[in-house]
């Protein structure tokens, strides 16, 4: 893909050093570097009022996690995927997700209700105070809490890294407000579903939770082609 948008171009914002990291991740998952932009390490110096060192430490954790590539020749670039890629990862992603949720015993006992209405109280919060690192972290805490009454911290871990790995497809979702609201009201289902037996409707709704993202995220990189010079 060819995106000529650079860090440069971006507003300047400073910030804690030992904060970087996880301003550099905010700013790729909501969309501010979006796929494909260059990352310099001057402009990313610039923007966070930081040393080379803490850029350089967050574009490696940032490679790790799957939301940045750095190329030979080519530096460092907000990782682009492919139409291909992205039906590939999720995938993974629904069938992690339709196990672990078909595992969880039903009726849920009352503490995994209670846990999880609290949750999902924190995250409406964040969401009306327009928090949109406090409603990617709240979200991603529902679920993983969720995941993990299925029993099997294996294939927690393991969906865990594909949450991870969709980062960049699907937080930006949760500025959208139709998505948003969407999300909520999915949640508070799920938590209804516990209350029941039927485990085949908790697993299909834990899967059509993710395809809003999804099919955002494919809009959004078949639009960026489209518009991309021949």
């Amino acid at each position: 893909m060819s995106d000529t948008r650079t860090a440069d171009s971006m507003a300047i914002r400073r910030d804690d050093p030992d904060d970087v990291v996880a301003r550099l991740e905010e700013d790729i998952i909501f969309g501010r570097l979006p796929p494909g932009a260059r990352l310099t390490e001057d402009a990313l110096m610039s923007r966070y009022g930081t040393s080379r060192h803490f850029v350089r430490q967050a574009l490696v954790d940032a490679e790790r996690r799957g939301i940045v590539r750095r190329e030979k020749n080519v530096g460092a670039t907000v990782r682009f995927y492919s139409a291909e890629e992205v039906g590939q990862i999720y995938e993974v992603r629904e069938m992690l997700t339709r196990q672990a949720a078909l595992m969880i015993p039903l009726p849920a006992p009352q503490s995994l209700i209670d846990a999880l209405s609290v949750l999902q109280r924190q995250y409406c919060a964040r969401a009306d105070a327009q928090d949109l690192r406090g409603i990617h972290e709240a979200n991603d805490a529902f679920h993983l809490a969720l995941f993990s009454a299925c029993g099997n911290p294996y294939l927690v871990g393991s969906l865990q890294d594909y949450m991870n790995l969709t980062l960049p497809m699907r937080a930006k979702n949760l500025a959208d407000r139709e998505g948003l609201a969407q999300s909520r009201r999915q949640h508070e289902l799920m938590i209804e579903l516990l209350r029941g037996r039927d485990s085949w409707a908790l697993a299909q709704l834990c899967v059509d939770h993710m395809q809003f993202s999804k099919s955002d995220y494919l809009a959004r990189i078949a639009g960026d082609e489209a518009e991309a010079p021949r």
